[in-house]
């Protein structure tokens, strides 16, 4: 057993794998950080359009509850054979148009929480409309929202796994070229195992943090 460790986990293979596991953190990052810019956006435009503008509500309505309601590894797929570009950039690309309809949701959800008095307190105090979004409302969304973003990031995280499908060097894909050279089902098992740790290890860690963060809003 001991033996066909140590064959599996050379040297070689641990910093394939790992460098795998860089390209999923990278990834899951940028596309976590355009889905947080543009879910809000999109959230902002669809709670606060009105009159003339709100056909275009009506739009982000259609664009978030079509992408919530078909599977991400479809997206992917698609804008792999459709896109032409850089493998990292249109991974990104097709993960943030997926995710950005869920986030969207996820703000829209704490910007209906934010009673409309505070709109009028922040009038009364001389703030206009954008003024009172960026200063007060926002911030306080966030807060609001923040299990809920949690969640969606660790899914992001696990969702780059997809990526192995078009040959993107993340880290399952990097993991099943080293479990290509292993014959033995207990080195599959253990190359599963490896797999599910490192996964673990960067979402519980985030989880970690997001709770530490919560904490010291709560007593400050």
């Amino acid at each position: 057993m001991l033996a066909l460790f140590h064959q599996i986990f050379t040297s070689a293979n641990v910093v394939f794998m790992l460098k795998g596991l860089w390209m999923t953190v990278v990834i899951a990052a940028l596309s976590t950080a355009i889905s947080v810019f543009w879910g809000t956006m999109l959230a902002l435009v669809r709670t606060y359009a009105a009159g003339k503008w709100r056909w275009i509500a009506a739009l982000i309505a259609v664009y978030t509850e079509f992408f919530r309601c078909t599977p991400n590894l479809l997206w992917i797929l698609w804008i792999y054979f459709t896109v032409r570009g850089n493998k990292i950039g249109v991974s990104v690309f097709a993960i943030s148009l997926f995710t950005s309809a869920v986030m969207a949701e996820i703000f829209r959800g704490g910007l209906n929480s934010i009673p409309n008095g505070q709109f009028e307190a922040a009038r009364s105090q001389g703030f206009h409309f954008f003024q009172a979004l960026l200063y007060i409302v926002l911030p306080q969304m966030y807060k609001k929202v923040i299990p809920a973003l949690l969640s969606q990031v660790i899914t992001v995280i696990k969702d780059t796994s997809f990526l192995k499908m078009v040959d993107v060097a993340e880290f399952m894909r990097n993991c099943t070229v080293v479990m290509g050279s292993v014959y033995d089902v207990r080195g599959m098992m253990m190359l599963f195992v490896f797999e599910a740790v490192c996964y673990f290890a960067i979402c519980f860690t985030i989880s970690c943090v997001v709770r530490g963060y919560q904490k010291t809003i709560v007593t400050a």
